[in-house]
């Protein structure tokens, strides 16, 4: 008889391929570097075939593992929430939301305290991700990515849009009473603050504005949104922000849309969830809130940035 298929170095092997680190995946877990080689050996036995192969200093899962893995992380999902289907139902719940970083630190965690006290029993726990088209990791409940609703993109999931992402120039309050913008043509002589996970931003609105000629203006450019909106904030350059994330900041005075007019449709987000069973509808129940939060976001957005200017 076959020996049963090793569980434990099942969990292993998926979190070796999803952090593509064995390394990382033994700091995760609290294993050695050694511990996790042993049971990735263990399970290549039981399967007769690698897993990993050597490149460099690091072991890259194959591109068979990569396919396996996403399984197993979808068969892990689905034997959490079977366990906790089966467990007290009064007890608190635990949601697994993962979200791009500006996303999560902008829009979705400054609305969860409504989200919590109409939901007292589940805790919603955030983690997030550098880049808005990640893969989908395992150990969360949903995810939330820009994109649209295809279903070859992610098969296995449920896709539903919630945001909406429209592109506007932002600046500060202080920089805009020095050196005021009331027309396109007046960004002339600001510095241009862009980030590389919104390539493109400034390309397109100069567009809609009209100032394709002024596309050859040198810019400040940061690795990531949040850090290039906090140069904007401090009063060090101009920038092309998203108002479904910045509205809070908008309604505050920390930033403002002297163009609010001239707009950028951009893709929304979409909420990612497994096609497997969701005891309670605790997920379906999440999704709903926050498509009611993008469309009251949505509808206040132009209000909040005319009354702030």
């Amino acid at each position: 008889m076959r020996h049963p298929l090793p569980l434990n170095a099942l969990r292993i092997f998926e979190v070796a391929a999803r952090t593509g680190s064995y390394t990382e995946a033994g700091t995760e877990l609290g294993l050695t570097h050694g511990a996790v080689s042993r049971q990735i050996a263990a399970l290549e036995g039981w399967l007769g075939q690698k897993l990993f192969a050597r490149d460099g200093r690091r072991m890259v899962a194959t591109p068979t593992a990569k396919i396996f893995a996403a399984e197993v992380s979808l068969s892990f999902d689905r034997l959490a929430v079977a366990a906790e289907a089966c467990g007290r139902p009064n007890a608190r719940r635990i949601l697994r939301v993962s979200a791009p970083t500006s996303l999560a630190m902008r829009w979705l965690i400054p609305r969860l305290g409504s989200y919590h006290s109409n939901h007292p029993h589940v805790e919603v726990v955030v983690t997030t991700v550098s880049c808005v088209q990640e893969e989908l990791r395992g150990g969360v409940d949903l995810s939330i990515r820009r994109g649209v609703v295809r279903e070859d993109i992610w098969p296995q999931h449920h896709v539903v849009p919630v945001l909406d992402d429209v592109d506007t120039l932002i600046m500060s309050p202080a920089q805009f009473a020095e050196r005021p913008i009331l027309e396109p043509a007046d960004i002339e002589g600001h510095t241009l603050i862009s980030s590389e996970t919104r390539a493109g931003d400034w390309m397109k609105w100069l567009e809609a504005a009209n100032l394709q000629h002024l596309t050859g203006l040198p810019r400040q450019t940061f690795d990531h949104f949040f850090v290039a909106r906090q140069v904007v904030e401090d009063g060090l350059g101009i920038g092309i922000g998203p108002l479904p994330m910045l509205d809070i900041d908008i309604a505050s005075g920390r930033l403002m849309t002297p163009l609010p007019d001239i707009r950028v449709p951009r893709t929304g987000y979409v909420a990612v969830f497994p096609r497997q069973t969701d005891p309670g509808n605790l997920v379906r129940d999440f999704v709903d809130w926050l498509i009611d939060e993008g469309l009251d976001t949505t509808k206040d957005n132009k209000e909040v940035c005319e009354a702030a200017n």
